[in-house]
């Protein structure tokens, strides 16, 4: 690395710790990421899908981000299909946390195993690499780090593409999960009544008031939800807001420090934008209610809230 690449890196990591963040190693900034390319080490993952709302707007269409990717991409990195090889082929519901042993084989083919490093970006929409972060993290691998600013950032900048697929060799990921990161619909519902535990909602404030937006079948929230949008953590650029910012905005809406939190969405991918959110502040008594409203909204013995 030569030593304008070295002070490159230096600043985009002292720019994440700058903003007070608990766990600044979770994040990379762009002239970080860049003076690491050709790191042998490195396995930089494009987990691009975008949603396209129906018609009625009562759901959302999944579009994979492949052809994106191929049309131009952050130099050496692969494609990360959360819509087929890391969501469970067996789910009614979509973008469900597949099995280990499918998640495991995934990421081995994807070059991620020991001894190496991740990098996960997104280019519309944060939450995308956020939510393979937090499926990493369930399955055992902490070595896995969020482009700040993701593909739009990077690009804007005027950094290197390039549209040469990726060339890392197989690994074996040995999937450990981790319990609690993920819950379902009994665990959510058992917390309505729990003092102790702050259920959030990653939505638009709409959506969580049941006034507009996509519905997912009934529109509101889970009662006694409070609302954090996963898309207020974030400045213009798509960069995290500082600390101190996000801190505020998850006190403002009643998430305490000594109460677990539930993060929920529509299909538990914005979600984990609000979950990683929390993780970088330093918290880890945080879960994400994996179906979402999906699940929840659909089943109409699940009751609801709406104003």
């Amino acid at each position: 690395m030569s030593a304008t690449d070295m002070s490159r890196a230096n600043a985009g990591a002292a720019d994440a710790g700058e903003r007070g963040y608990a766990r600044p190693e979770l994040l990379i900034g762009t002239a970080e990421l860049e003076a690491a390319l050709g790191d042998p080490q490195l396995r930089v993952l494009d987990c691009t899908v975008f949603l396209r709302p129906l018609p009625d707007w009562s759901e959302y269409r999944a579009e994979s981000g492949r052809t994106q990717y191929q049309q131009g991409h952050i130099p050496g990195a692969a494609f990360a299909d959360l819509i087929g090889d890391l969501s469970d082929p067996d789910s009614r519901l979509r973008f469900t946390v597949p099995p280990a042993d499918r998640f495991a084989a995934a990421m081995g083919r994807l070059g991620v195993g020991a001894g190496t490093r991740a990098v996960l970006y997104s280019t519309d929409s944060p939450q995308w690499a956020t939510r393979l972060w937090w499926m990493l993290r369930s399955f055992g691998f902490d070595d896995a780090r969020v482009l700040d600013g993701g593909f739009a950032k990077w690009r804007r900048e005027g950094r290197p593409i390039s549209t040469a697929p990726a060339a890392y060799l197989a690994a074996e990921f040995v999937a450990v999960p981790r319990p609690g990161l993920f819950v379902g619909k009994d665990d959510v519902a058992a917390a309505t009544g729990d003092a102790g535990t702050c259920i959030v909602n990653a939505l638009s404030p709409e959506q969580h008031r049941g006034e507009g937006g996509i519905t997912y079948g009934r529109a509101g929230r889970i009662p006694n939800s409070v609302n954090v949008p996963a898309r207020s953590l974030f400045d213009p650029a798509g960069t995290f807001l500082p600390a101190a910012r996000l801190r505020a905005a998850f006190d403002a809406a009643g998430v305490a420090p000594d109460r677990k939190v539930i993060a929920y969405c529509g299909g538990g991918i914005a979600a984990t934008g609000d979950a990683f959110a929390l993780t970088l502040l330093g918290r880890d008594d945080v879960a994400v209610y994996d179906a979402s409203m999906q699940e929840w909204a659909k089943d109409p013995s699940a009751p609801m809230e709406k104003g």
